[in-house]
């Protein structure tokens, strides 16, 4: 085997080893079309695992799926000056409604619209206009919807997963009767996406609010989880907003409340995408390729049986097929296991090398002697663990290792953002930190924590370091401390960091 399966290395260049831990693990590849991806049965299967544990959580706290346009009138954006704004640059327009023959053994453009319509860069607009002609009355609220779709914003630097003109995501919407019941649905949806960010994906988050320069546009308040990825750049994971009366105005969503007085409704907006699939692979995987936490693996053990001589296939299989159905009996995370056989005409090595870039957690393989034994040889993608051991106590135990493998990585993850950390007490000691002179890597980097106004000087001095103010974490109990950027006097810290 080769010592590693990725090239070049972390360490020699992240941003290409990410793109070649996406490739090896197959979970993607660029589209003939500039920007967009197609997303692989393995990349795909992931995303599945990340939306049912979603979908669920969801329901459980009272949404409901629904589906909404991919078109979007251009007037429903432009009621919305800061909306709009924020979108302008992203938009792709369509702007006729059909091809005819140009003559010349081509197609042009014919059918020119009344009204030019936007490929939805989110659906705040067009799900108000339909909330406006739900709502009549107190009895009718709260509406609580969440739909699961792809959509379009027209980026300049496009990366698989992190970045690109077309993605999936789910967005919820929620229409309620006060500004306190709206408030606390934001703040709920907040807690979900942060426990289902360390639940599930392993990734610790910080959990804040944004900064006005950082808001959601049209937003009255973004709350935000942020997680620090192994390059120390931040990742936004997940966003919340409480919209306030700010998109009902525009939209006209109002209600005749219990008094008989008609007021405005109060809305909130959230999502989460497949940014979370690269949130995976940057969070995790190593020199080897990706490295899946078992709550979210497609397949949390595969089996691999090596057959060197004909005679010994039969008995081979029949123990890897017994093998399968005792370990699918078996339990973790409250589920069954998920596990297959692997029982394709190829080379030990290549199989076993394929799952482990994939990120499987537990690869087994079975031989005559493992059979004649009652064994298993086993491998722990986390660790790099190889152990025989007996076939029984394997099967016995298989739930407790995932549920290891898990923990471990959550912890082996926050333990490096506490490492890359750091207490910031002055401009200066801001720039050493990050600043790293061209040379790319240089600089330590990571999270800055400090004392923090929100100005324009704070962001005169941000620019030309590639800085921004991540959040403003949740867990506010300091002291009396001093701006760095202003020298005035707060309470408050924010997390500020070099960011994708």
């Amino acid at each position: 085997m080769a010592k590693n399966a990725i090239s070049p290395t972390r360490e020699e260049n992240y941003p290409e080893w990410y793109q070649q831990v996406v490739k090896g693990a197959n979970l993607a590849e660029n589209s003939v079309v500039r920007g967009c991806m197609v997303i692989k049965p393995w990349g795909y299967a992931v995303w599945e695992k990340m939306q049912g544990a979603l979908d669920s959580r969801f329901k459980e706290t009272g949404h409901e799926n629904a589906y909404f346009p991919l078109f979007i009138p251009m007037s429903y954006l432009e009621k919305e000056a800061q909306h709009v704004e924020g979108f302008a640059k992203e938009c792709a327009v369509v702007t006729h409604h059909r091809l005819e023959p140009n003559g010349a053994g081509g197609l042009a453009p014919a059918g020119p619209l009344e009204e030019p319509l936007i490929v939805r860069p989110t659906s705040e607009t067009i799900i108000g206009e339909t909330f406006a002609k739900w709502v009549q009355s107190y009895r009718d609220l709260p509406i609580k919807i969440n739909q699961w779709s792809n959509v379009v914003r027209w980026e300049m630097r496009t990366r698989l997963f992190l970045r690109t003109s077309e993605f999936l995501w789910q967005e919820g919407h929620t229409v309620h009767a006060t500004e306190q019941e709206a408030q606390e649905e934001t703040r709920l949806i907040h807690d979900l996406y942060a426990e289902f960010a360390e639940d599930y994906m392993a990734m610790p988050v910080l959990k804040g609010y944004k900064t006005a320069d950082e808001r959601f546009p049209g937003a009255v308040a973004t709350y935000t989880i942020e997680a620090m990825m192994q390059d120390k750049k931040a990742l936004q994971a997940g966003t919340s907003h409480f919209l306030g009366q700010n998109f009902s105005k525009a939209q006209e969503i109002k209600f005749q409340n219990e008094e008989g007085h008609e007021v405005y409704g109060w809305t909130t907006s959230w999502g989460v995408s497949t940014r979370l699939v690269g949130a995976l692979v940057m969070t995790h995987a190593d020199d080897d390729g990706l490295v899946l936490p078992p709550r979210l693996a497609p397949k949390q053990v595969v089996i691999l049986p090596i057959v060197r001589k004909e005679e010994d296939r039969e008995s081979i299989l029949e123990y890897c097929d017994s093998l399968e159905k005792e370990l699918s009996q078996q339990e973790a995370f409250g589920e069954k296991l998920r596990v297959k056989v692997d029982t394709r005409e190829a080379r030990g090595g290549g199989k076993k090398w394929q799952y482990i870039k994939q990120g499987v957690p537990i690869l087994l393989e079975v031989g005559p002697r493992d059979v004649a034994a009652g064994k298993v040889f086993a491998y722990r993608r986390d660790t790099g663990e190889k152990w025989g051991v007996e076939k029984g106590a394997f099967t016995t135990e298989a739930g407790t290792f995932l549920e290891t493998f898990q923990k471990g990585l959550f912890d082996k993850a926050a333990q490096f953002r506490r490492e890359n950390t750091h207490e910031i007490d002055s401009v200066e000691a801001l720039t050493t930190l990050f600043d790293d002179k061209g040379k790319e890597g240089s600089a330590p980097g990571g999270f800055a924590n400090c004392y923090f106004c929100e100005s324009p000087e704070t962001l005169e001095i941000l620019k030309p370091l590639k800085l921004t103010v991540r959040c403003v974490p949740d867990d506010q109990d300091h002291p009396v401390g001093k701006c760095i950027f202003t020298g005035k006097e707060t309470t408050l810290k924010a997390v500020i960091a070099k960011a994708y």
